[in-house]
């Protein structure tokens, strides 16, 4: 009888562990990290959150959030659910702040894990060492973060559910109001006010040039007598100058030198590195944090594989890890010496409503030096990389020391003060300078030389009001008075953007009326939300919660009772608010009924008065004064672009296609012809040939005169 072959036993398959990331870049580096018994997929952000259609809250059961899942995530639970039945074990690795905890705590209701277990890991870089270091220390979701960020949530519905409705009734439709975006609106609002409140007041100074032995150099009139001496008119100036007899000599009758020694700044916090992306590199503050959230999940660099290149980027600490600045130390001690290696750990001080949930934003490794890593990334990645990289190497350096020279110049009691720097030591400017100080150079002065004046200059000035906010000044604003956390800048400045209550003019950031009129019915009727002192407080409240001191329903409660009392004022008592059409001066090409100014989502539009009957529309074009370049028949006019960023056109378009970022000053260059444009700086208005070969000085901007 034939024998029957053996058939060998199937294998079984060994379990996986499943790990729940936020992001899909995430998770593909984290798999690679953690090896085939991982397995590591993305919840996508949010799986579960309020309802859209309604309030979503129980204010009868102690505010109790209805949660539902969230439209569109319905295949993502449906994946989540089946890898984590097939699962040895489930770890939840969301991102370590607020949010990533409240995103762990969903998927962990949704897949019915226990609550107790320990299941969350967290981790402040996205490295290999990190992260497998996190999965040795898993530990329980931590309920007071996620009660904190479900009080601001409530909170946020609540307030944005109740006057969104008014305001639609009132004002106009599509309309909405929020509790840090009012803030955000207000200190905008403020702002324009104090400008347009402003009242110059004239001062004047006196210039002048010395020599000595052939040097010149230059000297400010400082006082009299030894006294300093204000120059509040013309007269004054001219009570000084008749002092000084030009004839005769100055003398050097005191000099002061010292040695000053320049800081380095801390490591970047989510507010100071926006800013200084807006500053340096003009990137709006969204775009840095997406940048930025490029930078953290990962970059592939070929061979090594995909690497966080930087610690997460939503923190207010300003502390570090000794590792890293162990790292950072050697680093310096083989590229620069010794000499500009800080002799010991630097320690920054957080300012003092800051959470220190994390470190500062780091590199997650200063041997990745920029310049090494810039063919696998973008320009944006590049740039954003670079800037964070220098700005932590140099918290880690020396100071820079300058020698500075103060001397007086005096005659007939009249003193004329110069000062002068020069940089002795570099120290941490050779990576990273904020503030860019240029060498004032000076003779040797000593006390007793004879010096001639050859020139002097007086000139009036008026004192300017204070400048508008752009979105880098607006964040700091908003973190100096402890308005919104790191996380919620960026999204804050870009809500009221969309709403049309606020415009970039250049980077300016000006209120539009449509938000001159929502912050005035807030102030008036909710004066809370308005308050900048209120809303810092609730912040801290809100701390409290996360830090286990605060129960989150009382927090809530105590905010809501006297905005409910104010909410039921409010209905009864703001009168319905007439934004009336403004009379274009022309007629409908259509119709001929009359067009008129309407206020849209994105500003102010031409629309036949006759609308819905009519829908003729047209954009609203501000003409330069400028006949177009290219085609001598047009006019240059001022556009839009669907960045909401300025550029200038011709009217003729699209017969004709001229384009230009700055704005056309009807005279063309002396040397090849082509046409001329002025661009604003904070010296003023430069004329300039976009070709680079013609520039004419700065003039002052006709505000500014």
């Amino acid at each position: 009888m034939p024998t029957k072959a053996k058939t060998k036993p199937k294998k079984r398959k060994t379990k996986k562990t499943l790990v729940i990331v936020e992001s899909p870049a995430k998770a593909k580096t984290i798999e690679k990290y953690l090896g085939r018994n991982y397995h590591v997929i993305a919840s996508k952000g949010h799986i579960r959150d309020l309802p859209k259609s309604q309030m979503g809250i129980d204010f009868d059961n102690d505010f109790k959030p209805k949660y539902i899942s969230i439209r569109g995530k319905g295949d993502t639970i449906k994946e989540l659910k089946s890898e984590a039945k097939k699962a040895k074990e489930v770890y939840l690795a969301s991102d370590p702040d607020r949010e990533g905890e409240a995103i762990a705590w969903h998927v962990a209701h949704a897949l019915n894990l226990d609550e107790k277990a320990k299941n969350r890991v967290t981790f402040n870089e996205v490295t290999k060492d990190a992260v497998k270091e996190s999965f040795k220390h898993p530990r329980t979701i931590d309920m007071d973060t996620v009660d904190a960020q479900q009080a601001r949530r409530v909170l946020d519905r609540i307030v944005g559910y109740s006057l969104s409705p008014i305001l639609w009734a009132k004002v106009k439709k599509g309309l909405s109001a929020g509790r840090v975006q009012s803030v955000a609106l207000k200190l905008v609002i403020d702002r324009e006010k104090e400008i347009k409140n402003f009242k110059p007041k004239e001062y004047w100074t006196i210039d002048a040039e010395f020599t000595k032995d052939k040097d010149s150099f230059k000297s400010t009139f400082y006082g009299v007598d030894g006294k300093k001496k204000e120059l509040p008119n013309n007269d004054a100036v001219q009570e000084v100058l008749a002092k000084i007899d030009k004839r005769k000599n100055f003398t050097v009758e005191k000099v002061v030198t010292r040695e000053r020694r320049r800081q380095p700044a801390a490591p970047f916090t989510t507010s100071t590195m926006q800013q200084e992306a807006n500053k340096r590199l003009g990137y709006r503050t969204r775009r840095t944090m997406s940048i930025a959230q490029q930078l953290y999940e990962g970059i592939s660099l070929g061979k090594e594989g995909t690497v966080g290149l930087i610690t997460y980027m939503r923190t207010d600490s300003k502390r570090t890890s000794p590792v890293a600045q162990a790292e950072a130390s050697k680093f310096l001690h083989e590229k620069y010496g010794a000499k500009f290696a800080a002799k010991s750990q630097r320690h920054f001080k957080n300012q003092e409503d800051a959470q220190d949930a994390h470190e500062a934003i780091r590199p997650t490794s200063i041997y990745r030096t920029p310049e090494s890593l810039k063919k696998v990334l973008t320009t944006e990645q590049y740039r954003l990389y670079k800037l964070i990289w220098s700005r932590f190497l140099a918290s880690e350096m020396t100071p820079a020391v300058y020698d500075t020279v103060r001397a007086d110049i005096v005659q007939n009691g009249v003193i004329f003060r110069t000062t002068g720097s020069k940089l002795k030591f570099a120290g941490f400017t050779k990576v990273y300078d904020n503030q860019q100080e240029k060498n004032v150079d000076l003779p040797d002065l000593n006390e007793g030389d004879n010096v001639k004046m050859t020139k002097s200059d007086n000139k009036q000035h008026f004192t300017l009001p204070p400048a508008r906010y752009t979105e880098a000044s607006l964040v700091r604003a908003l973190e100096e008075n402890g308005v919104g956390r790191p996380s919620t800048y960026a999204p804050t400045i870009d809500t009221i953007q969309r709403r049309y209550y606020v415009k970039l003019e250049g980077r300016s950031i000006v209120p539009t009326e449509l938000g001159e009129i929502v912050d005035g019915l807030i102030e008036e009727f909710f004066p809370d939300i308005t308050d900048v002192d209120y809303t810092a407080r609730l912040e801290s409240e809100l701390d409290g919660v996360e830090d286990g001191k605060k129960n989150w329903v009382k927090v809530v409660n105590e905010y809501y009772e006297p905005f409910k009392k104010e909410l039921d004022k409010a209905d009864s008592q703001i009168e319905k608010v007439q934004i009336k059409d403004e009379p274009a001066g022309f007629n409908c090409d259509i119709c001929g009924a009359p067009m008129v100014i309407k206020m849209g989502r994105y500003g102010k539009f031409y629309a036949c008065s006759r609308f819905p009957d009519c829908r003729n529309t047209k954009p609203i074009v501000k003409k330069v004064g400028v006949t177009c370049p290219k085609c001598g028949k047009g006019d240059v006019v001022e556009k839009k672009s669907k960045r909401n960023r300025k550029f200038y056109g011709c009217s003729r378009y699209p017969e004709c296609d001229f384009v230009s970022w700055d704005q056309p000053i009807g005279r063309n260059c002396p040397n090849d012809g082509h046409f001329l444009v002025q661009k604003k700086s904070k010296k003023g208005l430069t004329v300039l040939c976009p070709n680079g070969d013609y520039r004419e000085d700065p003039q002052p901007e006709e505000s500014e005169k």
